[in-house]
C-alpha cells in the first residue's frame, strides 16, 4: 500500500502538473498520437473492409493480413521502422507501426458490421431500386455502424495502452515517465503514470461505448429495448 500512496502522491504533486513535462501535457501528446494514427489506420482499413463486406470477397485474405498484423510485437517493430526510415523520422516511424496495429480491428469492424445484416434486407433494397452505392450508404453503413465503433473502440484502445513505447524515440507521451522511473528506480512515478494511462484508457473506453450505443439504429433499439422489457415482465397469471 505505501507504493500505492507514494504513485498517488506523486501523480498529486503541484511539480507534475508544470513545466515542459507536465502530465497534462504528456496527456496531450499521448491522446495525439493515439488520434492521429486511429484516423490514419481508418482511411486505409475502412474502404477495404467495406468492400469486403459489400462484395463478400477477400475476405480470408482480410483475415490473414489482420493475423499477421496482430502477431508483430510493436516494439520490435518500432525499433526496426526507425532503423529503416533514420533518425530523423521517427515521428513517421512511429505512426506507421501503430497504424499496422489498429488496422486488424478497423478492418475486421468494417466487414464483419456489414457481414452481420440479413441478406433479406439488402434483397429488399435492391428489389425497390436501389443502386449499389445508395445500398452502401442507406443501409448497409446505417446498420453496420455499431460493430464499426466496435472496432474503432478495440483499436483506439490498443493503441492508446501501445503509444507509450513512444517515449523510447523521445516521442514524449505518458510512457516517458515510465522510463524516466525506470532508469531512477523511481517506483512511484512508474506506478503513478501507469495508472495514469489506464485512466485515459478507461474513459476513453466509456466514451466510445457510449458511441457504440447510440450508433445502433434508433428502431433496432427500440426493439431491443422492448423485447428485454417483455422477457423481464412476469408471466401473467391463468384465468380460472
Amino acid at each position: 500500500m505505501n507504493l500505492v500512496t507514494d504513485a498517488i502522491a506523486w501523480l498529486t504533486s503541484g511539480e507534475q502538473w508544470s513545466g515542459d513535462r507536465a502530465l497534462h501535457v504528456l496527456m496531450l501528446q499521448h491522446l495525439w498520437l493515439t488520434l492521429l494514427s486511429v484516423a490514419a489506420a481508418a482511411a486505409l482499413a475502412l474502404p477495404a473492409g467495406w468492400l469486403i463486406g459489400h462484395t463478400g470477397r477477400g475476405r480470408e485474405i482480410a483475415v490473414a493480413i489482420s493475423g499477421a498484423a496482430r502477431a508483430i510485437p510493436s516494439f520490435g517493430l518500432l525499433i526496426l521502422l526507425v532503423l529503416l526510415f533514420g533518425v530523423l523520422h521517427k515521428p513517421e516511424a512511429a505512426i506507421v507501426t501503430f497504424v499496422i496495429l489498429a488496422i486488424p480491428s478497423l478492418l475486421a469492424g468494417a466487414y464483419s458490421g456489414l457481414e452481420a445484416i440479413d441478406r433479406a434486407t439488402i434483397d429488399a433494397a435492391r428489389a425497390v431500386g436501389m443502386s449499389e452505392w445508395q445500398i452502401f450508404l442507406r443501409v448497409e453503413l446505417p446498420l453496420g455502424l455499431p460493430l464499426l465503433v466496435g472496432g474503432v473502440r478495440s483499436a483506439a484502445l490498443q493503441v492508446v495502452a501501445t503509444v507509450t513505447i513512444a517515449a523510447y524515440i523521445n516521442l514524449g507521451g505518458l510512457g516517458l515517465p515510465i522510463i524516466t522511473g525506470l532508469a531512477l528506480r523511481r517506483y512511484d512515478m512508474i506506478l503513478g503514470a501507469a495508472l495514469l494511462v489506464a485512466v485515459v484508457a478507461l474513459v476513453l473506453d466509456a466514451l466510445l461505448g457510449l458511441a457504440q450505443r447510440r450508433a445502433e439504429p434508433r428502431g433496432l433499439r427500440t426493439d431491443t429495448t422492448t423485447s428485454l422489457r417483455g422477457s423481464r415482465e412476469p408471466a401473467a397469471a391463468p384465468r380460472h
